[in-house]
């Protein structure tokens, strides 16, 4: 067959045509980026950092549990990699979300979180670890239905303050429906004897109130309440009473075997550890000598294998991610976005410092985790999909849901 010749001048146009094209794609991705902003790439760069750093050490300090639980040492590791493969394209995927779906799908997720809760709480398809009654196995995973109240609770608390806005000065109007139906939400996480994630999520509660500018003294009534019900839960509970008289007297504490074997050996793993760290993993506490070593505790095997360095790099990621969340909130448009913000802010940065002062010894015993870093899928999932949230705020674009309500001074 006899091919057909160009017409003169038909290669240089089309040769035109493509890089028309390429320079629009061009174009186009530019504005994409350029419309995600400085504060979408601080929060996204700092949290993948965290993730990843999160993983590295997982694998160094549940190496030793894992081989003793015949899973190899990757074990843990693998399960963690796993979750942050799930976790960063569901993050990626709630950025791009419009904020009036978040409002539409607050209390439908609340309810779910709450209903599983029930699950564990009130049937036998409950698990208990630790003496906390907050796992529901699924599929041989254990799945932790009080993760998925905090995101819920979280976006409830900004729809419903949003929908208030104009009376907020009315308590009755305010804190009424927000004590019954997110209290009510919380107490079954309580019901569950999980008194560090309680803690947590009244924190979210309260700071939800005082990021949407409610005044302090409609606050520090809930707080002081709040107060009351964790001192006398925890003083109904014998080994929540032996930790909490054990952190108040040191002298209870010189038998390191029984309620201070998990500060004890933490306090001597970070002081192994000295400026430079004895090298990742190299850990002895993680053979062992400090419980949860993975977990609750991986900030002490942070500082024993990567030292002072190490421990002071993890804290400043933290302050960098607080900085970030603190500068879409101080840009958000609207009440709903500020309110979200804020309430994701004291959950992160707050779960972060009680997990670091219960090693540092500065808080009893808790069992909360270290976000992003200690393992734990459930944890890791409801994390990234709440930074993810955020992520939505801080894109280019965002219109706010109505106009801010004049405040009266």
């Amino acid at each position: 067959m006899t091919q057909t010749q160009p017409r003169p001048g038909e290669t240089t146009s089309r040769r035109q045509q493509v890089a028309s094209t390429a320079s629009a794609a061009r174009i186009s991705l530019g504005r994409v980026f350029r419309a995600d902003g400085g504060n979408y790439f601080l929060l996204l760069g700092t949290t993948l950092f965290l993730v990843i750093f999160g993983v590295v050490m997982v694998l160094s300090s549940s190496s030793v549990d894992s081989m003793l639980a015949n899973q190899g040492a990757f074990g843990g590791a693998g399960k963690q990699l796993m979750f942050a493969a799930i976790g960063i394209p569901i993050m990626l995927i709630a950025s791009r979300m419009p904020p009036t779906f978040w409002r539409r799908m607050a209390l439908p997720a609340l309810a779910v979180g709450a209903g599983l809760q029930l699950l564990v709480v009130a049937t036998p398809l409950g698990a208990q670890d630790g003496g906390n009654q907050n796992w529901l196995p699924i599929g041989g995973f254990q799945l932790q239905p009080s993760e998925i109240i905090k995101v819920a609770l979280v976006v409830w608390l900004g729809s419903i303050l949003w929908a208030k806005r104009n009376r907020l000065g009315e308590p009755k109007q305010t804190l009424v429906p927000i004590f019954l139906i997110g209290g009510g939400a919380i107490g079954l996480v309580l019901v569950g004897n999980d008194l560090g994630t309680v803690i947590i999520l009244g924190g979210i509660l309260i700071g939800a109130l005082f990021f949407a500018g409610m005044k302090l003294r409609f606050i520090v009534i809930p707080v002081v309440l709040g107060s009351i019900v964790a001192v006398i839960f925890a003083a109904t509970s014998e080994s929540r009473l032996r930790r909490l008289t054990s952190f108040f007297n040191a002298s209870n504490c010189s038998d390191v075997h029984n309620d201070c074997w998990q500060t004890i050996n933490g306090n001597y793993a970070l002081a192994d550890g000295g400026i430079f760290g004895v090298g990742l993993g190299n850990s002895k506490g993680k053979w062992q000598w400090v419980p949860a070593a993975d977990n609750d505790f991986i900030f002490s095997i942070i500082g024993e294998e990567l030292g002072l360095i190490g421990a002071i790099v993890v804290l400043a990621l933290f302050v960098l991610l607080a900085i970030s969340f603190i500068r879409i909130m101080r840009q958000a448009p609207d009440l709903f976005s500020r309110v979200v913000t804020g309430a994701v802010l004291v959950w992160v940065i707050g779960q972060a410092c009680v997990n670091i002062g219960v090693v540092l010894g500065v808080f009893p015993v808790l069992g909360v985790p270290l976000p992003l870093v200690s393992a734990g899928g459930t944890a890791l999932l409801s994390t990234l999909f709440a930074i993810g949230i955020v992520l939505s705020f801080a894109r280019g674009g965002y219109r706010p849901l109505a106009a801010e309500p004049v405040q009266p001074r």
